[in-house]
């Protein structure tokens, strides 16, 4: 019995995670709330000025179809891939020529992408994000 439980205590390290890669956010799905609270540490810590974080804070925003009210984040446990979100919105940025919304959302999938550590898409270089 011994044995087994050292055994079980010795593997548990080595199927634990690398260093630093549980921290990394998925935004590929991840919930409002997940966003927003990640989006606040980075406000907090310095890393991202509150300009830089309105894509993200209009990202968190849900409103009800059929209420027309705002959808609470803390009890929507709808997973959203926000880097798929954020290219959305860069594509009707472009078609409407609205090049000041075109350079936060490239800026914020910029920023998901190198957090996430995803290689980017052929689009997104030929963006330059």
């Amino acid at each position: 019995m011994l044995a087994a439980a050292t055994n079980t205590t010795a593997a548990a390290p080595a199927a634990a995670p690398a260093a630093g890669e549980d921290d990394r956010p998925d935004f590929t799905s991840m919930t409002r709330q997940q966003l927003f609270d990640w989006m606040n540490q980075q406000i907090r810590s310095g890393k991202m000025s509150l300009d830089e974080s309105t894509p993200f804070l209009g990202m968190t925003m849900k409103i009800s179809a059929a209420t027309g009210e705002p959808v609470d984040m803390a009890s929507d446990g709808e997973r959203i891939d926000f880097v798929a979100k954020a290219r959305g919105g860069i594509d009707g940025a472009l078609e409407r020529r609205d090049y000041a919304l075109l350079a936060r959302l490239q800026a914020a999938v910029e920023r998901m992408v190198n957090t996430q550590g995803t290689a980017r898409t052929a689009a997104e270089s030929r963006l330059g994000t």
